[in-house]
């Protein structure tokens, strides 16, 4: 897709981005949650939230399950529609951390591509970019199964599983990792806020 539609003009605010921070008295950022199905990306992207909000910090879950009900409610799961996926939920986080808001993006975004896109947007724009891998291991997403896409996909009535007959490209450099066999929520959560506190 055309990164810009024809025949249209950037409209700017009046503020700009550090006057507009300045007066919220917060700073924008996203924070890219990679990981398989099952592997806990929402679980400590909505504790992250919890704690950013009760600290009073403007923050936003951009879930990819919640996205895929409206905004990209037309999209599947081919290779094709999971990048155009992800290329709209970057636009959409950039916006939001633009504005100031912390933008959690829990999205299994399996292709290493389609993710260094997603960076590259926000490095354009000049806002800061956070992946987070969350790196359990497929056995114990397997076991998990929240939604039961695995045994879905086990049984052959589900095609196109990240992890069973569809590859995760894990990130090579991201900022953070985390497993959720080794610590809770909470305290994943707070490794992720500790890190965009530095």
């Amino acid at each position: 897709m055309a990164s810009t539609s024809p025949n249209v003009v950037w409209h700017p605010s009046e503020f700009d981005r550090e006057e507009r921070w300045t007066k919220i008295g917060a700073r924008g950022v996203t924070i890219w949650f990679t990981g398989f199905s099952g592997s806990g990306k929402s679980t400590v992207a909505v504790q992250v939230e919890r704690l950013l909000l009760e600290s009073g910090k403007p923050t936003y879950l951009l879930d990819g399950d919640n996205l895929r009900m409206g905004l990209n409610g037309d999209l599947g799961f081919s290779a094709e529609d999971r990048d155009e996926n992800v290329r709209r939920v970057s636009e959409v986080a950039r916006l939001f951390a633009d504005a100031g808001v912390v933008s959690l993006v829990p999205l299994v975004s399996p292709y290493r591509a389609a993710r260094d896109r997603a960076r590259e947007i926000h490095q354009a724009a000049d806002l800061p970019f956070v992946e987070c891998f969350i790196s359990t291991p497929l056995a114990v997403c397997e076991s998990r199964d929240p939604k039961g896409l695995y045994k879905k996909a086990r049984a052959g009535e589900l095609t196109g599983m990240t992890g069973i007959d569809d590859p995760y490209e894990p990130p090579l450099n991201p900022e953070l990792v985390l497993d959720t066999t080794t610590g809770t929520p909470v305290d994943l959560a707070q490794q992720v806020i500790d890190f965009i506190n530095q």
